[in-house]
């Protein structure tokens, strides 16, 4: 059932402490005091996150204060993006809607309509408050948790945006890549190959000169809704939020040249240098596994750490999923692919859904009303290789538009009923892939293939395939208006 419509205007906020007053008005957020960084943060987390032991729909944001070891106001935030509601607050959708696809309708329209707005300088921000440089730099007085039980580490990066830029085209990039803390002033982060910070620090590493780099760990809960999306190459995820807002994001300058979020949390600044690598990983990914091992990754060598008074990491754990990233990443993910999909030309597409088992992208449903001969076998092929969907992609599913692709169980059933695997699958080989896929083999990683499943009915017989058994909406409605309630209040005799 929808919940009521709130006008955007009410969804305003300058920061994350603001966002959390609205999220706490609406009785989202649970404060949780004297939890261990060491395992517990992210036990906690992940418990909260399983539809098991709180409602799906409204999966709780949680603070932790008074965390071990650390004194009060120095503080991880977790569960961020987990409920519909907090999704519309951080996009400023005219609408809350708990139907998932209607969600993904609305974030869809949103991002169609939103313009691109360039960040604004100022000369300060919250962020300033507290400055640490040098021999002050110490990041061992933050309280990073260990999330998983089998991390090689703390990683203070998990909702946390790395910031870069192209250094021959200047463009800037936001990106959602796990940092870990090596010792109190260096860093380890980890970007999967593809992606566009990685592409910003190869660039620099191949000329022989240091990558700069700003990792700000608490923030605007909609950097870390952009941070792990394919915005498009050359774009920045400022100017894409700025557009969400309609407004522009507040930046400074640091003294590494990138611009900082002027409201966030706590910045690291520092720069990577070519060559200089330390062991890294391993850490449980949002696939639910261990998938990439460990391996010598690059570091940032900390010159710089500023932080508001009572700072707020803000972390976003990956495990096995439904976890606190799937929901949101799902919805959004399917938003763009949808409009990526309108873009490419394919016509009547009735929904795009990315299904939270297949952890947001490993099993992507779209459904058409079906066009003429070869519509969906279009469909499918355009939706698994656009931007949005085309990194480790495993399955690629199209139905007819009578399907519920929010629901597993009519997806599968379409499947069932409606593909015959000789003419109703195709492979397709050697696609982008990464090392975090626990499928691939060492030797091959990097590469995966896709499995296309196309679940319509055969165009050629659209009008004599065999009639599906259900009742009429009428008399569903009938029936309802008639017996629900009668029934329900009932005991059992």
């Amino acid at each position: 059932m929808a919940v009521k419509a709130k006008k955007a205007k009410d969804f305003r906020y300058k920061d994350l402490r603001d966002w959390l007053d609205l999220v706490a008005g609406y009785g989202e957020l649970k404060v949780v005091k004297g939890a261990d960084w060491n395992l517990e943060l992210g036990a906690i987390t992940e418990v909260f996150q399983k539809p098991q032991y709180w409602p799906a729909q409204a999966r709780p944001c949680l603070l932790f204060d008074e965390i071990k070891d650390y004194p009060a106001g120095f503080r991880v935030l977790s569960g961020v993006l987990s409920s519909p509601r907090r999704i519309a607050i951080t996009m400023g959708l005219d609408a809350i809607s708990s139907d998932s696809l209607k969600l993904v309708k609305n974030a869809r329209e949103k991002l169609k309509n939103a313009g691109k707005i360039l960040p604004r300088f100022v000369k300060s921000g919250p962020v300033m408050e507290n400055i640490d440089e040098g021999k002050k730099v110490d990041l061992s007085k933050f309280p990073v948790p260990v999330w998983h039980e089998d991390d090689c580490g703390r990683y203070i990066g998990t909702g946390s945006i790395t910031i870069t830029r192209d250094p021959d085209e200047g463009w800037v990039n936001l990106g959602t890549y796990r940092v870990m803390v090596h010792d109190d002033k260096t860093l380890g982060f980890y970007i999967s190959p593809g992606k566009h910070g990685r592409i910003h620090r190869d660039k620099y590493f191949a000329s022989g000169k240091p990558c700069p780099v700003v990792v700000s760990v608490g923030h605007d809960p909609l950097f870390l809704l952009l941070g792990g999306k394919e915005v498009d190459y050359g774009v920045s995820e400022y100017e894409v939020a700025g557009g969400i807002k309609n407004r522009a994001i507040d930046v400074i300058e640091g003294v590494t040249g990138l611009p900082i979020p002027a409201h966030a949390e706590l910045v690291i600044e520092g720069e990577a240098l070519p060559g200089e690598l330390r062991k890294e990983g391993p850490f449980g990914e949002w696939t639910g596994y261990y998938g990439s091992s460990s391996r010598p990754e690059p570091v940032i060598r900390v010159k710089r750490v500023m932080y508001r008074d009572n700072p707020i990491i803000l972390g976003a754990p990956p495990s096995k999923p439904p976890n606190e990233n799937s929901f949101p990443s799902s919805t959004l993910r399917a938003a763009m692919i949808w409009n990526e999909v309108e873009k490419a030309g394919i016509p009547d597409i009735k929904g795009v859904y990315s299904h939270e088992a297949g952890a947001h992208r490993l099993f992507i449903v779209i459904a058409i009303k079906q066009r003429y001969s070869g519509h969906a076998r279009q469909a499918a092929l355009a939706l698994s290789q656009c931007h949005s969907a085309a990194y480790m992609g495993r399955f690629v599913v199209v139905v007819d538009d009578d399907i519920d692709i929010t629901s597993l169980d009519d997806v599968v059933w379409a499947m069932c009923t409606r593909c015959d695997p000789e003419y109703g699958m195709e492979i397709l080989r050697r696609c982008w892939s990464g090392p975090l896929d626990p499928i691939i083999p060492e030797e091959r990683r990097g590469f995966s293939s896709r499995a296309i499943v196309d679940a319509c009915k055969p165009y050629e017989r659209l009008q004599s395939y065999a009639k599906v058994v259900k009742v009429s909406d009428d008399l569903w409605e009938a029936v309802l208006n008639k017996w629900y309630d009668k029934i329900k209040g009932s005991g059992n005799d």
